[in-house]
């Protein structure tokens, strides 16, 4: 029958509500929350086999059961049976479904199973396969990493402090050939390192690597669509190859990656146990001598080794390197300032005055800082490590267009006239001491905003203190504001024009 069978409770109340209630189908089928159809081919069985309410002494709900759904006479035509591994790897490629499948059978088999029967038949068939499948690797395909569990203590030899040295794991999925090291913690500086020393180290690069969810590699675990972080992807862009990382709670996605590290842990870290490190150049020694025994041990159960399966396997496969080492780059999304300028670790660089405003990434390396918008990039500087200074490249100002999404210097002042002339004089002198006058716009804008604040009373009376103390930057108007020192006289009291009439100082007509 089409209908789905009712459990033995509904059975039971459907049998006492309607032979005991006399309820119609509908109210029976609302009271136990199913369909009519199904509530009134039950009673049929019933009425057909002559059962009755209240049931018979002694009748168990089994026999009840067997005699509304008594089991169908076994048919004496054998059908052929379908060659299951075969429909089951067939069902692993791409765009072939059990009904390509069963099309396909009954082309060969007119007498063979109906479609819905050649369906049952597959589910119970897969049913009865291991729940766990050896995983088949091509050769130089998938390179699986991870860090152990365990870690090894190195001693300072000048203050004898123990630090903690983490152990890094790479496991190639057709041979098995294992790399590991020892490296300072999991931060994404190490993670980048340990990856580009294994590819140096296998002389090529997989086409995919396999990691765990580890911060440094994923910035957001996802069982669909995983974020990987910026530097991690640009590795892998940089060395022609694509990260593919396990799913989360899925520690079989990585076997390997696993296997690996119960095999490092046993054969490597067990035997340095009783060592003691004093740097971590001498702990990798000892670790690069037993990962060598580890890959020339012999299989037990196959000919060979670990590193004859590389050479014979892995290594013919792997891409080739490329010219130069992965230089490690942080990247970050930064916003371009009105004054056309980003901060990058407390450092300004200029971009193209026509991004201001806009979000962009910024990619900072040991000598260079880059800045991409929308994957373009925009401009490129030396890195500058001094805090609160600007790096501006000419080009990147038009004279034509010295007003950065509608500021200006006119604009400025004008603005601190109306609050005062002693918050005029701070922005006049904000304004001389920078080579560019929009590097100061930045910091202007920050004080003048102060008074939505405090006021433009208490603003007007912080900027007549900070003149008078030599102390006209944002930060020092802003402590001056929080800490009420607005309210106190300053003796004695501070010029109100910044700075002093000289012959190589620019007065307020060279903004006109």
């Amino acid at each position: 029958m089409a209908n789905s069978r009712l459990s033995m409770r509904k059975i039971l109340d459907v049998l006492r509500l309607s032979l005991e209630g006399g309820r119609s189908h509908r109210e029976i089928a609302r009271a136990i929350n199913a369909s009519p159809t199904t509530v009134g081919d039950l009673l049929r069985r019933a009425k057909l086999y002559g059962i009755t309410w209240p049931l018979p002494a002694g009748m168990s709900e089994p026999q009840l059961e067997a005699q509304l759904y008594p089991p169908a006479a076994p048919s004496n035509q054998t059908r052929p049976e379908p060659d299951w591994p075969v429909v089951h790897r067939e069902l692993r490629r791409k765009g072939v479904t059990l009904d390509l499948l069963w099309q396909e059978y009954k082309t060969e088999q007119p007498a063979g199973y109906r479609y819905s029967g050649f369906c049952a038949l597959y589910r119970q068939w897969v049913g009865r396969l291991s729940l766990s499948l050896r995983q088949t690797h091509t050769p130089g395909e998938k390179l699986f990493v991870d860090y152990a569990g365990q870690t090894v203590p190195i001693t300072d030899p000048m203050s004898g402090e123990m630090r903690p040295a983490a152990i890094f794991v790479a496991v190639l999925g057709a041979s098995n050939y294992t790399y590991s090291e020892a490296t300072w913690s999991q931060s994404l500086p190490d993670w980048i390192g340990s990856h580009a020393r294994t590819f140096e180290h296998l002389g090529g690069v997989t086409a995919l690597v396999v990691p765990d969810n580890l911060k440094s590699g994923v910035t957001t675990a996802c069982y669909y669509e995983p974020e990987l972080n910026p530097t991690y992807r640009d590795l892998a862009t940089h060395y022609g190859t694509a990260v593919l990382p396990a799913r989360p709670r899925r520690p079989k996605d990585k076997a390997k990656a696993e296997a690996g590290v119960l095999l490092v842990e046993r054969w490597v870290l067990a035997r340095l146990r009783h060592q003691r490190f004093f740097s971590l150049a001498e702990l990798n020694r000892s670790i690069a001598e037993l990962m060598n025994w580890l890959n020339h041990r012999p299989f037990k159960k196959l000919p060979g080794c670990r590193q004859s399966a590389f050479v014979e396997l892995d290594r013919p496969a792997l891409r080739p390197l490329p010219v130069t080492r992965y230089e490690f780059a942080e990247w970050k999304v930064v916003r371009v300032g009105i004054d056309y300028h980003v901060e990058v670790v407390g450092h300004y660089y200029s971009v193209p005055y026509r991004f201001a405003r806009e979000q962009v990434d910024s990619r900072l390396t040991a000598s260079t800082v880059e800045l991409f918008h929308r994957g373009t990039r925009i401009a490129s500087h030396v890195r500058n490590d001094s805090r609160g200074r600007h790096t501006t490249v000419d080009a990147h100002m038009t004279p034509a267009h010295q007003a950065v999404q509608g500021w200006n210097a006119p604009r400025l002042l004008d603005w601190a006239g109306r609050i005062g002339p002693h918050a005029q004089g701070v922005v006049q002198s904000l304004l001389h001491q920078r080579r560019h006058p929009q590097q100061a716009y930045r910091a202007c804008l920050g004080i003048l905003r102060l008074g939505k604040a405090y006021g433009d009373d208490r603003l007007e009376a912080a900027c007549e203190r900070a003149i008078a103390i030599g102390a006209t930057s944002y930060s020092s108007l802003k402590s001056i504001l929080k800490n009420g020192l607005d309210r106190q006289r300053v003796s004695p009291p501070g010029q109100t024009h910044l700075p002093p009439e000289h012959a190589n100082v620019r007065g307020p007509g060279y903004y006109h």
